[in-house]
């Protein structure tokens, strides 16, 4: 990647839980890269569970991870913009919330809080030329979900919901983070982009 780009890419680990290392995180990327001008708000946990086994702490950790996180990067990253006469921030949602699936509510309910968040900051920091959409996968063959999730039975269902019959591979998610960064879509903002093979 470094000799392909003739840049080292940055990875700095860090609990999203905890929003002051969040924030550290940030300020090590801009110390690292200087201003930030696009911001890329990737970040789930989709633990399966049911309405009745489910904690408050559990509910309280999963908006943590799922909700929480969008909120306070955006806020740290948005004097950046501000200053750079404009920016991009994409928050990845799910399609989950747009169908109205089961098995894990607490995700569901932050994924459709995301587009939510993406519409409020939309107007919020639109005078100051900061962009906010929405990025809105289906299901997405990650490591994670084929670890835990994927089953021939599950797949082939979802397969055949979607007009487009393949699964989805991680790359199908690129070229669209990369439009919605860019000035392709200067004009769009507070805008969902599902990109789930056509399921909902």
């Amino acid at each position: 990647m470094e000799a392909r780009y003739a840049s080292r890419p940055l990875f700095i680990a860090c609990d999203i839980q905890d929003i002051e290392a969040l924030q550290a995180a940030v300020t090590q990327a801009r110390a690292a890269h200087g201003p930030i001008g696009v911001l890329v708000n990737n970040a789930a946990r989709d633990t399966r569970h049911t309405l009745e086994d489910w904690t408050v702490e559990q509910w309280d950790e999963s908006i943590a991870t799922n909700l929480r996180p969008q909120f306070f990067t955006a806020q740290a990253v948005a004097p950046d913009m501000r200053a750079l006469g404009g920016g991009a921030i994409i928050n990845l949602s799910s399609n989950s919330y747009m169908l109205g699936l089961g098995g894990y509510p607490t995700y569901v309910t932050a994924k459709a809080g995301i587009m939510g968040l993406t519409k409020a900051l939309a107007r919020e920091l639109g005078p100051d030329a900061i962009r906010v959409n929405c990025l809105i996968p289906g299901w997405v063959m990650t490591e994670r979900q084929r670890e835990l999730w994927v089953n021939d039975k599950d797949l082939n269902e979802c397969i055949d919901q979607q007009c487009l019959k393949e699964a989805i591979p991680v790359e199908d998610m690129i070229n669209p983070c990369l439009f919605l960064a860019s000035t392709a879509s200067r004009m769009m903002t507070g805008q969902p982009m599902v990109v789930d093979g056509g399921r909902v």
